[in-house]
């Protein structure tokens, strides 16, 4: 099969590189393969080329294996699976070879900081990310621009704006991509006014912002709802040379359906056809939350008539933005053929098929969905773990469910969320075990929310128990001390039960207190 290819490591270098690249794993093996034969396997150039390989395919046992084979002290290891790690956005598993890499005593490559912070950022690991940090300062690492600009990166996605503008006021020469990593740290937190004015600052010094600075300040004000600052931005754009382009345009339609406003993004999502811009995967992604009630419906579906005319509609986002369409607006057929037609798939899609099910009443499909997820090797989320427990909370599945709870933490090491302890609160307090749902909640190492109380309230209503409603009641008018619904829902318990001077009390207390009533709302328009 490859006589054809000269017997050089180059030749099977670039042709790994190509199967790497189509991630075609079959062909791919069959080279390994020959080159096992071929005695060529054992060498590093080509180890670390397997091993990149095997990584964009999904095979990180066989990459671990190659990494295994190659001497510790080759730093070309090292370097060739962390950035595989990486590119491929297995961040966790990146960051725990460099952890161990320290552990045998190798030090730090400057090489292989960028991609480690990258790593730190993606999973907000700022105590790596310091770590690594302090090894620069102390390697004298901090004039590489390419490293400075990875520290800014990581402490921009971690939160720790201020401190990634440390980093970037110690730099000699400041850079645009320095730059872009700062703003778009202030726009992450929701503070893009000092964004737009360190732009402002850095213009004077010969800094010019390009079109990512320009759509990083554009998405930070249009998730704020700030569309004056917006139209301004654009306008500065405008004078200094650049024409907003579609990333610009998808900017404003996201940050409108993230504040509701879901005519106001359609009406740009055409505004932005007129100006003879062809919407990206991202830009129809992005319409898509605007169409999961049942007016808007319709609009989704001459959307994604459209993905598939200018042919984005393979794209795995916005696959997944259909499927979660469909699936929160309660077309679970649809959903599902979408679903299991896709050649690839993210967390995300999986999520919303299995948020889909559970929410709709296919508690047994989602819980079969999360199984097989587990077969096939992809690694749940957090989400996941509120989708699949929301399931067995409406089946009654409580065994299940509180398994399901314990291996959050102790299999997958991912960390317990309020949302979790809301959804056992809600799976044991359907079922009446009113007393264990308490205990639940007195052992939870954070503050009780909104959802958690409220779900023990509903559980108490159900089961007629009058001393934790009252004690429930109490800790959410703490909570939302201007709701009406949650002292209603205790009034409507106690008129169940007969006790009506209860029920007097409550409608007193609730009107010297002119608590507000949250209206209900249609989405359905009327004629």
């Amino acid at each position: 099969m490859h006589r054809s290819f000269q017997s050089s490591t180059d030749a099977y270098a670039n042709l790994i590189e190509t199967y790497a690249h189509d991630r075609a794993l079959k062909p791919g093996k069959l080279l390994h393969a020959h080159l096992i034969v071929k005695g060529l396997a054992h060498l590093t150039y080509l180890a670390t080329k397997l091993i990149a390989f095997y990584t964009e395919c999904g095979q990180l046992s066989n990459a671990r294996k190659l990494f295994d084979k190659i001497p510790k002290r080759d730093i070309h290891r090292w370097i060739s699976i962390i950035r595989a790690y990486t590119r491929r956005g297995y961040y966790q598993e990146a960051i725990g070879v460099f952890t161990e890499m320290q552990t045998e005593g190798l030090g730090i490559n400057k090489y292989l900081i960028p991609s480690v912070l990258k790593a730190c950022g993606h999973v907000l690991d700022q105590e790596t990310g310091k770590k690594i940090h302090c090894l620069c300062v102390k390697k004298s690492f901090e004039s590489d621009a390419f490293i400075t600009s990875s520290l800014i990166d990581m402490y921009s996605k971690c939160g720790q704006v201020e401190k990634a503008k440390k980093v970037f006021d110690g730099m000699f020469v400041k850079d645009l991509v320095a730059l872009n990593a700062v703003v778009s740290g202030y726009a992450r937190m929701g503070i893009v006014e000092k964004g737009l004015s360190l732009v402002e600052e850095m213009k004077l010094i010969g800094v010019k912002p390009d079109v990512v600075t320009w759509n990083t300040l554009i998405a930070g004000f249009s998730k704020k709802g700030d569309h004056l600052s917006v139209s301004k931005v654009f306008e500065s754009m405008l004078d200094n040379g650049i024409e907003p382009d579609v990333v610009s345009w998808t900017s404003v339609i996201s940050g409108l359906v993230q504040n509701f406003q879901y005519d106001e993004a359609f009406d740009t999502f055409k505004k932005m056809m007129k100006q003879g811009l062809y919407p990206s995967s991202a830009t129809i992604s992005s319409l898509f939350p605007a169409c999961m009630n049942t007016v808007n419906l319709k609009h989704g579906k001459e959307v994604h008539g459209y993905a598939t005319v200018i042919g984005v509609v393979a794209d795995v986002y916005v696959k997944s933005a259909l499927v979660d369409m469909y699936a929160k607006g309660g077309f679970i057929s649809e959903a599902q053929t979408l679903f299991y037609k896709m050649s690839e798939t993210s967390i995300v899609t999986w999520n919303s098929m299995i948020f889909g099910y559970a929410n709709h009443g296919y508690c047994e499909e989602a819980i079969q969905l999360f199984e097989q997820m587990e077969k096939e090797g992809k690694k749940p989320d957090y989400m996941t773990f509120i989708a699949v427990l929301s399931a067995c909370s409406h089946a009654g599945l409580i065994e299940l469910g509180k398994s399901l709870f314990n291996s959050i933490q102790e299999k997958y090491e991912i960390s317990l969320r309020v949302e979790h302890y809301a959804c056992l609160v809600d799976l044991l307090g359907r079922a009446g075990k009113l007393d264990e749902a308490y205990d639940v909640i007195k052992t939870m190492p954070m503050e009780p929310d909104l959802f958690v109380w409220g779900a023990l309230l509903g559980a108490c209503r159900n089961h007629e128990n009058i001393g934790l409603a009252e004690l429930a009641a109490k800790h959410l008018r703490e909570l939302e001390p201007g709701s009406k619904g949650n002292n209603l829902l205790l009034a409507n318990l106690y008129a169940d039960i007969g006790s009506w001077g209860n029920v007097e009390k409550i409608k007193t207390m609730m009107k010297k207190k002119r608590l507000r009533k949250f209206l209900g709302c249609s989405w359905i328009e009327g004629s």
